[in-house]
């Protein structure tokens, strides 16, 4: 009989968009709901099988749960930091129903500066341990430079301590503030602090006057590059394959390139190579399609530039200087998406206000 019964057990449905995710959770959620509310098995009953809807949707969904209040569970859905899968996170909360048991929020929020204290072996993360200090550099004025210092800081355990500061940082800032708005952080001990130490629970407001402070600056800049100079580059790699490089040499001279803070590198791996690691003709003509695929939805007057791109050794990189981070991480998932049969494609997105990335491009 129960050989019956599993074999003609209703199969659930894969989860491919965002209404099947809460269709199916819909369906359990009472179930979720009561072994967090009242303990149990929370890993095998809950977390194991959301994490398996959750990479059918898509990868890059992390979540932690637990009791909101007497009454509500709150599911938290989280990128754990990853710039490129905060939009997915966002649109996937977006899309939730109202269960009256059920709180959902997309990203860690914030918490007031009291209520975060996190333990991490024999350390302890709170307002008490921590403090901070800006770094100023003349050259690039608006790169916000931050060195956390840590009371009891021991070098043998540096991992831990770095980890449980940026954890804190999660807590304290909420997780898109902490991995949007700090281009640099550093952790630090009292003997390396080479200014005079400010009370981590100023950290917020010194964000929010930096962050605002930059927009205003640079609100509605967009650069039109129709009539932009492109030049050519060649060098060769360490493994003698030759390297080609195109990129815009305007934009690489441009003294406004903080008005596009977010740099996207699309990685296309190609397998139709001559003997040199180049693409042939085949491999040519689909790079190119796929460059122009991408050129039509991010668009240098919406504040999307490209770069220019750089082919050797069976690799093709495209770069772009983007306004947001938002768009890019979706064109460029749905790319990966269409091609995966065709051909390997992968992309990061990062913060780097001066293109410093692009330093080996340039000619003077």
């Amino acid at each position: 009989m129960s050989f019956f019964k599993t074999l003609f057990q209703k199969q659930e449905k894969p989860i491919t968009s965002y209404v099947d995710f809460w269709n199916w959770f819909q369906q359990h959620e009472k179930k979720f709901y009561n072994v967090l509310r009242k303990g149990g098995d929370v890993q095998s009953v809950f977390f194991r099988k959301l994490a398996e809807k959750l990479d059918e949707l898509k990868d890059g969904f992390w979540y932690t749960a637990g009791m909101f209040s007497d009454d509500v569970a709150e599911l938290v859905i989280t990128p754990d930091g990853a710039i490129e899968n905060i939009v997915f996170v966002e649109e996937l909360v977006a899309a939730a129903p109202m269960l009256k048991r059920w709180k959902f929020t997309a990203l860690k929020p914030a918490l007031n500066i009291e209520n975060v204290s996190i333990r991490m072996g024999d350390y302890k993360f709170s307002s008490i341990e921590l403090s901070f200090y800006p770094i100023d550099h003349a050259e690039y004025p608006d790169e916000i430079d931050i060195v956390i210092v840590y009371d009891n800081f021991r070098e043998e355990d540096k991992n831990l301590i770095v980890n449980g500061t940026y954890l804190f940082l999660d807590n304290y800032l909420g997780e898109l503030n902490s991995v949007t708005t700090i281009d640099n952080i550093r952790v630090a001990s009292k003997a390396e602090a080479t200014e005079e130490l400010i009370p981590i629970l100023k950290l917020k407001d010194f964000l929010i006057w930096r962050e605002k402070e930059f927009v205003e600056k640079y609100k509605g800049i967009r650069h039109n590059t129709i009539e932009d100079n492109f030049i050519s580059l060649e060098a060769t790699l360490e493994n003698d394959l030759p390297l080609f490089a195109i990129v815009n040499s305007d934009l690489l001279t441009w003294d406004r390139k903080a008005s596009h803070p977010w740099v996207s590198i699309v990685k296309i791996a190609y397998d139709g190579t001559d003997n040199q690691g180049l693409p042939n003709e085949k491999a040519y003509d689909l790079l190119n399609a796929i460059e122009e695929e991408i050129l039509k939805e991010l668009k240098d007057a919406e504040g999307y530039l490209n770069i220019g791109r750089q082919t050797a050794d069976s690799l093709r990189e495209i770069y772009f200087a983007c306004v947001d981070f938002r768009l890019p991480s979706k064109v460029l998932h749905r790319l990966k998406e269409k091609y995966k049969d065709k051909l390997e494609i992968q992309f990061v997105i990062f913060k780097d206000k001066y293109w410093q990335t692009f330093n080996r491009f340039r000619t003077s």
